[in-house]
């Protein structure tokens, strides 16, 4: 892991720098005025490039839609998240924890649901097995353009 993901990269940094330095740079003497030694082209390239780099990977991760259609490619994707729509746990989830804790009450006071819990359970219950068997559940994902 450590190779593909940091390393490879900064290799690919002393390639790029390298070859286009000794290929291009020291063949032109118009682009030697400019960079002088190879040090002069590396210290330029960072101190350009870093700055530039980390910009380019705020703006793709804070302010663009790519990553976020990344991520969502990459989720349905991959065959191992469990296939359910953005807001499952808000409609089926969150509502199941609140009729159990609603029937843990009812049970401790030794009360009986009223028809309304009962449906409510009963929706939930179809809502789990739609997920259960690859369904949707709520809003269908929104697709980025």
């Amino acid at each position: 892991m450590g190779w593909s993901a940091y390393f490879a990269f900064i290799m690919a940094a002393v390639n790029v720098l390298t070859v286009t330095y000794f290929l291009a740079i020291d063949n032109y003497p118009s682009l030697q005025v400019i960079f002088p030694t190879f040090v002069h082209y590396i210290a330029t390239a960072v101190g350009i490039g870093v700055p530039l780099l980390v910009l380019v990977g705020y703006v793709h991760y804070k302010r663009s839609a790519v990553f976020a259609t990344e991520v969502e490619v990459n989720y349905e994707t991959n065959p191992y998240y469990y296939k359910a729509a953005p807001g499952w746990q808000r409609d089926v989830i969150f509502p199941l924890y609140l009729n159990m804790i609603t029937l843990m009450i009812k049970m401790s006071k030794n009360e009986k649901l009223t028809p309304d819990e009962i449906k409510k359970m009963s929706d939930i219950q179809k809502s789990l097995s739609t997920l259960i068997d690859g369904g949707y559940v709520g809003k269908p994902p929104r697709m980025i353009e």
